[in-house]
């Protein structure tokens, strides 16, 4: 059976990989390493589609290494076995391994003395935060690097590469088209690579226009716009209709995230909303939309739609406050240029002088916790916007007073 187009088109060198300047460009970290012909174990983490295999596959060809290729779920113990025992009679192999976010306690356990050897050299990928998915053994022992989205001018570029292609010989196509498809491949390549070759073996004479390309897939081309942007323009637009109170331009810009089939943004948009925008004002709402995001998740789309619109109501029409984050924000500011100090002698873990709150009267003492140089500083400012953070002010305006008459 024939190869599709797109691992035809898989890059031998990082200089065919299509997006990723961060990492790939000249003086950049990866290429760096390819120039001086030194790898260490990493972990690529990103969307699916963006060029996670093809530059873990092009640093190996450009290295000229002996590799392998294993996927976490699909392969097994055996298999491993198989990767390690390799590994020793060559003196050293690199490992590259999709679903790395999956990899079991049995395949971890034969993995990491090998790791910490240097005997394996792991290339991992994975489309999940591996600060939060990937056991945290294997994550230090590997520098991990994260893909960015490829925008409109990626994807075409690709496409135009692609064009090139023998398989693709007299084909025809023009400017319209090759931005429809990469609209609706959004910032997945391999999508793009796949919905040409199909338009290109669809037509009779080697042409692809608009009107084939829709006949093929009529999905709504919703992310579309002059700078090629619009993706972030919606996300931008949803998250700032929410934060503006306007409930209707809220659920129109989640109508259009939905068309597109678009969960995983918007599960993070939520995410980020619950905290940075409602907050303080409404401390249910962080629980609520993760029980909403679950709740999509179970059922899957045409039904997510409904827990969806639900929790994006009850946020569009939530009290707001960025209280906390500002004062977290202003803390990060302080650390960044060095105003840290030294942490009290009252509570230092050895420290005998510390008074535990819980003996003393509604579980208060007044004693030092901020260093020398920071004492009396006010990083959280409450606002007065809701029942509860008028609560929370009410509570701090109290400590404070009790502080100041125990100073």
């Amino acid at each position: 059976m024939e190869k599709p187009l797109a691992l035809k088109l898989a890059p031998n060198s990082i200089d065919e990989v299509i997006g990723q300047k961060h990492l790939l460009g000249k003086g950049k970290v990866l290429r760096n390493l390819v120039e001086n012909k030194k790898l260490f174990s990493m972990i690529l983490y990103g969307p699916p589609g963006i060029g996670k295999t093809s530059i873990a596959n092009a640093i190996v060809k450009n290295l000229d290494v002996r590799y392998r290729f294993l996927n976490a779920t699909m392969n097994n113990k055996k298999d491993f076995d198989i990767v390690v025992e390799e590994a020793k009679m060559y003196d050293g192999i690199v490992l590259i391994m999709d679903e790395i976010h999956r990899l079991n306690k049995d395949k971890q356990d034969l993995l990491l003395p090998q790791l910490e050897s240097g005997l394996i050299t792991l290339i991992g990928m994975t489309t999940s935060n591996p600060y939060f998915k990937i056991n945290p053994a294997i994550r230090s022992r590997c520098h991990i690097f994260e893909l960015k989205p490829l925008d409109n001018d990626d994807i075409i570029e690709g496409l135009k590469k692609a064009c090139q292609h023998p398989d693709l010989k007299e084909i025809q196509i023009d400017d319209d088209s090759l931005k429809y498809i990469a609209n609706l491949a959004g910032s997945d390549l391999r999508y793009a690579y796949n919905l040409l070759e199909l338009a290109y073996y669809s037509s009779s004479d080697k042409k692809i226009n608009l009107e084939l390309l829709k006949t093929i897939n009529s999905k709504p081309v919703i992310i579309s716009d002059k700078d090629e942007s619009g993706h972030y323009d919606l996300l931008s637009a949803f998250q700032k209709s929410i934060r503006g109170s306007d409930v209707d331009a809220a659920l129109h810009y989640l109508a259009r995230l939905i068309a597109i089939g678009d969960l995983d943004s918007i599960y993070r948009r939520m995410s980020v909303i619950a905290y940075e925008d409602i907050g303080l004002a409404n401390p249910d709402i962080g629980p609520r939309v993760m029980a909403a995001i679950s709740a999509s998740e179970l059922v899957g789309l045409p039904e997510a739609r409904i827990p969806l619109g639900d929790i994006v109501v009850q946020m569009a029409l939530s009290p707001k406050s960025n209280s906390s984050h500002i004062a977290l924000d202003e803390a990060i500011r302080d650390v960044e240029t060095g105003r840290c100090g030294e942490i009290p002698d009252t509570i230092k873990i050895h420290s005998t002088i510390y008074k535990y709150p819980h003996d003393y009267p509604n579980h208060f003492v007044v004693q030092q916790y901020l260093p020398n140089n920071l004492v009396g500083k006010k990083y959280f400012k409450p606002q007065d916007t809701s029942p509860n953070e008028r609560m929370l002010k009410q509570i701090k305006e109290k400590l404070d007073k009790l502080k100041e008459g125990g100073a």
